[in-house]
């Protein structure tokens, strides 16, 4: 996988306001894609974590939920290095845990990748919102927006409706930002068994993602003002 440096992506710093992480740009403090998507979750779903933290007893939850996290980050890690061509070892077992999982998505995801824009991605759209995505590519002859996914079991495709929305958000920042026309996104998954899932979102269905997510997005800035008042 070649590098090509065609784009240069925004340098920036996080901040927590309120718990939630925001990204500063020019003293513009503009909150994350998951931050807007926490925040604008339906109530179903809200009721669904709680019944299940309350199945699992909150000790439990928050084991599974922290274990969750560091595998995620294990994994994006190696990850990130593979594709810049940088030796990387984590030898606790959660890493060598991570590893196994990066090789199943280098193996049947990455190696679908022929160029690379960039990794660890600083997008924003101006006034709305930011985030970073883990990769920018091409993929299969397409530019695309390439997101890295752990997850405990796999997942039906009616379950990842916000990592579509995500995909889409940064697509819109990265047309706005360097004119482009990136209307593909790429979920590249893989469960703590070693199970790679990969899925794509591309064409008619991109739009509606990416409109329903700037419905969330209108409806974020409205509860926020609605609080000011």
């Amino acid at each position: 996988m070649k590098k090509n440096n065609c784009y240069r992506y925004p340098k920036t710093q996080r901040e927590k306001i309120e718990g939630k992480r925001h990204y500063v740009f020019d003293q513009e403090k503009l909150p994350s894609v998951t931050t807007i998507l926490d925040a604008t979750q339906s109530e179903e779903k809200r009721e669904s974590l709680r019944a299940w933290r309350e199945k699992m007893g909150e000790e439990n939850a928050a084991r599974i939920v922290d274990e969750s996290a560091a595998r995620g980050t294990a994994m994006h890690k190696i990850l990130e290095k593979y594709v810049l061509g940088e030796g990387y070892l984590d030898e606790t077992s959660v890493g060598k845990q991570a590893h196994n999982m990066a090789l199943q998505v280098i193996q049947s995801g990455l190696n679908n990748v022929t160029e690379f824009y960039g990794t660890e991605c600083t997008l924003y759209y101006p006034g709305l919102y930011a985030g970073q995505t883990d990769l920018v590519g091409i993929h299969k002859g397409q530019d695309a927006i390439i997101d890295f996914k752990q997850t405990n079991k796999p997942k039906r495709r009616e379950w990842i409706d916000d990592y579509f929305m995500q995909l889409s958000a940064y697509a819109m920042a990265h047309n706005i930002l360097f004119d482009t026309q990136i209307t593909k996104g790429v979920v590249m998954m893989c469960s703590k068994d070693n199970y790679y899932q990969e899925f794509i979102v591309e064409g008619e269905e991109f739009k509606k993602y990416a409109h329903n997510f700037l419905r969330r997005v209108d409806e974020y800035y409205k509860s926020r003002s609605e609080e000011i008042r």
